[in-house]
């Protein structure tokens, strides 16, 4: 596959922000190829291979012209052939008509832009990156080969050096052309440099944290949250991840705190706003973070129900609040739903009543593979240490053959728990708990609180032990 003109992390060329009309005209001359079909497509906030189609053109005699009238949002765009493999990209804005020349044999040189400043120093950048990134390669070799100590801080304070050469040519480029596609993309990419020395805290101790409160305070300094045209490049979603998942400290106060803080600077914006959104909703969903799925009530409750999805149907819109409406009753915080459900003599035991400093929900079948792995697992533990620390378990029967439940039970000695089933489906558990799948355990605190949920036996002391240390560190207070 032919490669694209620069890598990644170097970025591309710029435009500029005054348009004579809405639209785009590209002309191509393919010096080499006379007839196929070729494309049009563009980034939308993730790299290769996650692009779109938005235009199309037939060659004839090398020659395509994609052209339109509607209002367009800038960015990296590509031209791909249809071999789907032959491809360069290059930066394309609202109002610009440019020609461009080819030889697509000679990708990712082989490109001669017309009436296209903006690309003219898309090549001088990409000639600059070629003797740097060479530059770097050389004395990362240096480094491999380096013998003393003294000799790799040498070459390391080369390396530093040459990697603010091209921190200058970025900045440089940007104070010159304030508003350039090419400027933004810059902006985006840059990252904070954390200022080298010790740093202290005001009683004079050293500040082990400084280098991380920095670069996190310092993250998004240069990142324009209102220029849409960032979304078309392949720099927003590493960018956004890299932060959420690495630097944010993985608590839902934390992680609504951010959002709400970048979803305010984007007001006004369509894609970028609109990503960010979907963006935190499916990283709430998907994380395996215990808790996260309050953020993606949150989400729901503060954006997705006033109005700001603008891009979702009815359908899916309900969809997202049904969801959200089903995880509410349950997130951690919360009291648990109580339920009434009666044991194999019909006997019936409120949640509510069971009287424990702990109170473990377990929602599990005796013809499920797993449950059959990890119930003994939890009771194993129950009767080594949480017995002992007050813990009581009300298990709950999802399905499956009531003699086969009454057997484990029997088997595995279940009876010091609290077993019930709800064989008339009255209690909506399912709703109320949010059980598609098994086992799905809770934890509670002696006030039904919850504290842990879609536990299992290996996660249910790290639980109690944090509990146990917020309890001890509020005594303090």
């Amino acid at each position: 596959m032919k490669r694209i003109i620069l890598p990644f992390l170097f970025l591309l060329v710029s435009t500029t922000l005054s348009f004579a009309k809405d639209g785009y005209k590209v002309q191509v001359k393919l010096a080499d190829t006379k007839d196929t079909m070729i494309f049009l497509a563009h980034y939308y906030a993730k790299p290769l291979p996650t692009i779109y189609k938005s235009d199309s053109a037939r060659v004839k005699n090398g020659v395509f012209t994609l052209e339109s009238k509607e209002k367009l949002n800038g960015g990296i765009y590509i031209i791909l052939l249809s071999d789907h493999k032959t491809y360069f990209e290059f930066l394309l804005d609202n109002g610009d008509d440019m020609t461009i020349t080819v030889e697509t044999k000679k990708l990712p040189d082989g490109l001669v832009f017309k009436n296209s400043k903006n690309n003219d120093d898309f090549l001088a950048y990409s000639a600059f990156i070629k003797q740097y990134a060479a530059a770097q390669q050389e004395m990362q070799d240096k480094v491999k080969k380096a013998k003393t100590a003294a000799d790799s801080e040498a070459l390391r304070k080369e390396l530093n050096g040459s990697m603010k050469t091209l921190t200058g040519y970025r900045r440089d480029y940007v104070k010159a052309h304030p508003g350039a596609l090419l400027s933004t993309i810059f902006n985006a990419l840059e990252m904070p440099t954390v200022p080298e020395g010790k740093h202290y805290l005001p009683d004079g101790s050293i500040d082990s944290m400084f280098a991380y409160h920095y670069y996190k305070m310092h993250y998004w300094d240069h990142f324009n949250f209102q220029d849409d045209r960032i979304i078309n490049t392949p720099i927003f979603d590493a960018k956004l991840d890299e932060y959420v998942n690495k630097e944010l400290y993985p608590a839902p106060d934390s992680i609504e705190y951010e959002a709400k803080t970048m979803l305010t600077k984007m007001r006004g914006t369509k894609d970028l706003f609109k990503y960010t959104l979907s963006w935190y909703a499916n990283f709430a969903q998907e994380s395996k973070i215990m808790g996260m799925d309050e953020v993606f009530v949150w989400l729901v409750e503060n954006y997705y129900m006033k109005g700001d999805a603008t891009w979702l149907d009815n359908e899916t819109l309900n969809k997202f609040i049904d969801r959200a409406m089903h995880i509410a009753p349950n997130v951690i915080g919360n009291v648990a739903p109580d339920i009434k459900l009666p044991d194999i003599n019909k006997t019936e035991h409120a949640l509510s009543d069971v009287k424990g400093k702990y109170t473990l929900v377990v929602f599990w079948s005796p013809d499920c593979g797993h449950c059959q792995e990890e119930i003994p697992k939890i009771d194993s533990m129950y009767r080594s240490t949480l017995k002992a620390k007050g813990m009581k378990v009300y298990a709950v029967r999802t399905e499956g053959d009531e003699k086969k439940w009454q057997d484990f039970i029997t088997k595995h000695n279940l009876q010091d728990w609290t077993n019930v089933y709800d064989p008339e489906k009255k209690s909506d558990y399912v709703g109320k708990y949010d059980v598609y799948s098994t086992p799905t355990i809770y934890l509670l605190d002696e006030k039904k609180i919850i504290i842990g949920k879609k536990l299992d036996h290996t996660t249910i002391p790290d639980v109690i032990k944090m509990e146990e240390r917020k309890r001890k560190e509020g005594i303090k207070k």
